[in-house]
């Protein structure tokens, strides 16, 4: 059942201009900014430059394990350095495909080395739930 348009890009359902915090920042900080913006992913800046993406999980493992001070320990020790790089121009399908496959609960939107946005898999939810509704009603 082929409807002819074309696939949606990531851009379409990105957040556009993530909160995003600086690996020299504590773990302490960094969850304080994810519970007052509503949010469980954080990309990590190291001069300017994204270096990682943290979430509430590697958070919350971090700070439950015995001798860990979140007042003391770096976003940069738990951070997560393999992050998936995506253009605003990527093809939605493509990329949700790989973040199921490798599951992956975020990507990083990034234009001329620069962050632009973060997708995630809240965010491919939102996608099928507005192309439920538009393209297959």
């Amino acid at each position: 059942m082929k409807t002819g348009k074309a696939i949606p890009t990531v851009m379409n359902y990105m957040t556009v201009m993530p909160h995003s915090i600086g690996s020299d920042q504590t773990i302490e900080a960094a969850y304080n900014m994810m519970k007052e913006h509503s949010i469980r992913h954080l990309p990590v800046l190291s001069s300017g430059q994204i270096s990682g993406v943290v979430s509430d999980r590697d958070l919350k493992l971090a700070m439950s394990i015995r001798g860990v001070e979140a007042s003391k320990t770096t976003v940069e020790e738990v951070a997560t350095n393999d992050v998936f790089l995506v253009k605003p121009e990527s093809k939605l399908d493509d990329v949700v495909k790989t973040m199921a496959d490798k599951k992956i609960g975020s990507v990083l939107v990034v234009d001329n080395h620069r962050l632009v946005g973060i997708f995630t898999t809240t965010d491919a939810l939102m996608a099928l739930n507005e192309l439920l509704h538009t393209r297959l009603a």
